[in-house]
């Protein structure tokens, strides 16, 4: 493995250049300027399998994966020929197709009481949608959600949302009005007895609480026995909506989701990336009895119109009757500890304290001495050695998300070979840091 002077090769860097003359920050979304890199990020120009390749030529082992939708790897030959199917038919009709019904059928049967679904294009409109829903089932305008937890940029989730907002400022973006986010109080991630002085302080004025069930936004963060139980007694007292934000979550720990691993059943659903395929695909779900307040039913509005759209459904169909295999989740899962049981041996031999967490497909590791269990923990982390670590990976050839915020993410593309080829980037990296 040869090493160079730059995470980015020289075409890369030129292109890049380019595309700051005509996209803020060269980027389109923020994290991908790997500012907390060096700001110069490799420009890709394929995807396959495991791999990454990048407008110089170099060709990375991918633990990004779209941040998380590609668990089949990047063009799966299934989900490429859907797609190219479905595109002969038209691009998209806002209207009603058979292919539809058949995906929110797929995945209402996965999730434990999802009776019905609506499609969005995002993650974002997901949760979105899910929370102005909950407000109207509720009569309620109060949100509670976690710190470090991100839902998407709708104005009033932008309060301690982890990842590229990474701080306890309130609110976390220029842009927000300060009264939006006066209806959203945010507490710490594994914190019952905080989340229950807010019930206090706010008895009868809260509409739903809203979590990732396993946080992906300020790294990997699993919840502690218990916590997510508490949370649906919580909500069950106070007449208030549980809902779990598994756009990340859901079908990557599981087939249907945390849900399934925790037993804990929400309101309402929100999911996105892996339901997709790689395409632009949201959704949110829950009881018929909720979702009736909808319209055309009922008097909360929400509408789009490429939601639905039949080329992201395709991708999507493609990728559920994939992971729905039997043992398909399980065998990944083995894979990818063998992975991260690699990663813990090369760091221990050299002394160097690391955390390192799974659920199903997802990952993420802390360089620290105590256990990570809130964005507190995450943001007291050594991230000058995840910055040199990340960066010896770059440059031997294995691909991770440039924040270390984020989670990262196996495929079935992945295994044996990259295992290995992993193992020996990281015994390098860990020299370097």
């Amino acid at each position: 493995m040869t090493k160079t002077s730059s995470v980015a090769g020289p075409r890369s860097r030129r292109l890049f250049a380019a595309a700051k003359q005509r996209i803020p920050g060269g980027v389109n979304s923020p994290v991908r300027a790997f500012n907390r890199l060096g700001g110069s990020p490799p420009v890709i120009v394929q995807g396959k399998g495991a791999y990454l390749t990048d407008a110089d030529g170099r060709r990375y082992i991918d633990y990004v994966l779209s941040w998380g939708p590609l668990i089949l790897g990047h063009a799966h030959p299934k989900v490429v020929r859907a797609v190219q199917q479905a595109a002969t038919k038209g691009l998209s009709f806002g209207a009603s197709t058979p292919s539809e019904t058949e995906l929110a059928t797929l995945i209402c049967k996965a999730l434990p009481g999802m009776d019905q679904l609506r499609l969005v294009s995002s993650g974002t409109e997901a949760t979105m949608s899910a929370l102005r829903l909950a407000r109207a089932a509720t009569g309620r305008d109060i949100i509670v959600k976690c710190d470090g937890c991100y839902h998407g940029h709708a104005d009033y989730l932008l309060v301690a949302a982890g990842s590229g907002c990474a701080t306890l400022n309130q609110p976390d973006s220029a842009g927000v009005p300060a009264s939006f986010a006066a209806h959203t109080i945010s507490v710490p991630y594994n914190d019952v007895a905080a989340m229950e002085r807010v019930f206090r302080k706010n008895r009868g004025r809260i509409a739903a609480i809203i979590i990732e069930p396993v946080a992906g936004n300020m790294g990997l963060i699993l919840p502690k026995a218990g916590y997510l139980k508490s949370l649906r007694e919580l909500c069950d007292a106070h007449g208030t909506l549980l809902v779990f934000d598994e756009v990340m979550t859901g079908f990557r720990t599981a087939w249907g989701g945390y849900q399934r691993l925790c037993q804990v059943q929400p309101d309402l659903t929100c999911l996105g990336k892996v339901v997709g395929g790689g395409m632009p695909v949201g959704a949110y779900g829950g009881r018929r009895d909720l979702m009736a307040h909808l319209a055309p039913l009922g008097n909360c509005y929400q509408a789009g119109t490429l939601s639905g759209n039949p080329i992201s459904v395709a991708a999507g169909l493609a990728t559920l009757k994939q992971v729905a295999k039997t043992n398909f989740y399980p065998q990944q899962a083995a894979q990818l500890t063998r992975l991260l049981t690699g990663l813990r041996d090369l760091a221990a031999k050299r002394n160097i304290p690391i955390q390192l967490a799974q659920s199903g497909t997802m990952w993420g590791f802390f360089f620290s001495e105590k256990p990570v269990l809130s964005l507190a923990d995450a943001l007291q982390s050594d991230t000058k050695r995840w910055k040199k670590f990340c960066l010896a990976l770059y440059r031997n050839g294995v691909y991770l998300a440039p924040s270390p915020f984020e989670a990262a993410f196996w495929s079935s593309a992945h295994g044996t070979a990259e295992i290995n080829q992993t193992l020996q980037a990281a015994a390098l990296a860990f020299d370097d840091c």
